[in-house]
Formats: structure tokens, C-alpha cells, sequence
């Protein structure tokens, strides 16, 4: 007979749940920790919506800075 779990290791059980995904590498399986997501996006695509250029600027990610967000800047009345 199978013995039941101890509430410490259902909250270890739980806890691993939570920071790693099983993936199939050549067949076997491999546990990875689980990527980073905000809001259930992931990091990229969450600075991409949410960000505006001088955010970017500061942190040094200019690879997402877009020609529309100065232009959507300037409409909204920041050029007065």
C-alpha cells in the first residue's frame, strides 16, 4: 500500500510544480525550470506592450524602440 505524503513534502512537491516543466530531449524526459512570465506573457513581449521610450532608453534596450512610439508621444500633446 501506497503511504500518503507529509504536508512538508505535498509543499516541496508543490513548490517544484510551480518552478519546473518536464520537456522531451531525444526522447527522454529532462525537468527544466519554467520561463519567466509576467501577467502570463512572457518577459519580451510584456516590456514590448508596456513600455514606452525613455523606460527602453534607460535600461539599454533600444532593439524595441519604434519609430510609432515618438510619433504616438508627440500626438498626445507632449509637443505643446
Amino acid at each position: 500500500m501506497k503511504r500518503k505524503l507529509t504536508p512538508q513534502e505535498k509543499a516541496v512537491r508543490r513548490r517544484q510544480r510551480r518552478e519546473f516543466m518536464t520537456i522531451f530531449i531525444n526522447g527522454k524526459q529532462k525537468r527544466v525550470r519554467r520561463p519567466v512570465t509576467i501577467d502570463g506573457m512572457d518577459e519580451d513581449t510584456f516590456i514590448r506592450q508596456n513600455a514606452d521610450p525613455i523606460w527602453l532608453v534607460q535600461y539599454g534596450m533600444y532593439e524595441y524602440i519604434t519609430d510609432d512610439m515618438f510619433d504616438q508621444r508627440f500626438s498626445d500633446g507632449w509637443d505643446e
